[in-house]
């Protein structure tokens, strides 16, 4: 069964950096209707720790889910924009691990691209979306974990390769924040 992606890109007009993950969980998974939704992932924490020095910033801890509003806010403030590497997607197995994925159609990157023109960075957030993103920009070789590459047909524009936030990830937590919090450095959003 094919799956459409569930989400429009959320693109603020003033975005610097470009969020690029594989695709959404299984919608039973989610806690809002939002990038990230799953509650065990741990993306708006790392942010939340990065930017606030608090890793539940952005989690609201009674209803056990996050603060879309607050994030979206927060997004629109910082020029941080969010979508996916696939549109469509086949799931091989009933959870939400990229190994299990097929990529049916992937996302029309230079689109979203044509619409966040003070884009400076594309994130990739895990294995399977900087796969992806590089068979999107023929680049042959994946940047290292923490690395970056230039995209090809783009002056300026870099493909960073950041640490999956999901916590089957075999890094630990700290260490994520310290790549997070590098790579918003270096963009000057921090």
């Amino acid at each position: 069964m094919i799956e459409r992606h569930p989400l429009q890109p959320f693109l603020p007009s003033n975005a610097k950096v470009l969020f690029l993950g594989s695709f959404p969980p299984p919608q039973k998974r989610w806690c809002m209707e939002f990038y990230y939704p799953n509650f065990i992932n741990d993306h708006w924490r790392i942010e939340g720790e990065v930017f606030f020095g608090d890793k539940n910033h952005f989690v609201d801890l009674k209803k056990k889910s996050f603060k879309k509003n607050e994030i979206m806010d927060f997004l629109k403030e910082k020029g941080i924009a969010f979508y996916d590497t696939a549109s469509a997607v086949r799931r091989l197995k009933e959870n939400a691990s990229d190994k299990f994925l097929e990529v049916v159609e992937a996302t029309d990157i230079h689109a979203l691209l044509q619409q966040i023109p003070e884009c400076r960075a594309i994130a990739a957030t895990g294995e399977k979306a900087t796969q992806t993103i590089c068979d999107y920009f023929k680049i042959n070789e994946l940047p290292a974990v923490g690395g970056s590459v230039a995209i090809p047909g783009y002056e300026g524009l870099r493909l960073y390769r950041l640490p999956s936030s999901s916590r089957a990830y075999p890094l630990a937590f700290e260490k994520k924040v310290e790549a997070y919090r590098a790579f918003f450095k270096e963009l000057f959003i921090l």
